[in-house]
């Protein structure tokens, strides 16, 4: 699979998200291609978005923090074991930013290295695919 969006802006996408309360995720993750990219980086299918998203309303979002926590824990280990360049994002990064740094701009720096480290990882697929 040639990964064709390695330039994504996280921290304007965590903007965004944050002020519609994770709906626009709810949008961008199967209609923007990202349910499959991260599927295919990861090798193994994801929980959809929506679930985690619907799972998380009665935990008061925590479900859903834990959900792309994990993920962002997979992608780190996929990028150290690629030999990519950090910082990358971790659990604990992804969990600490959106928790601790929500009244500033915490969510959308976990974004931001979320799709950091994810763009390197694509990028570097599709340098190996060549």
């Amino acid at each position: 699979m040639r990964f064709t969006h390695t330039k994504r802006k996280g921290f304007w996408l965590g903007f965004i998200d944050f002020f519609t309360a994770g709906l626009f995720f709810l949008f961008y993750m199967p209609f923007g291609g990202l349910q499959d990219e991260l599927e295919e980086v990861l090798g193994h299918k994801v929980l959809p978005y929506r679930q985690a998203y619907l799972l998380g309303i009665p935990t008061l979002f925590i479900y859903t923090l834990v959900w792309m926590a994990r993920i962002a824990e997979e992608l780190k280990a996929k990028a150290d074991a690629m030999g990519i360049e950090g910082p990358h994002t971790s659990w604990r990064h992804m969990f600490l930013w959106n928790v601790l740094g929500c009244p500033c701009f915490g969510p959308m720096i976990a974004t931001a290295r979320f799709f950091d480290t994810l763009n390197g990882i694509e990028t570097k697929l599709n340098e190996m695919e060549q």
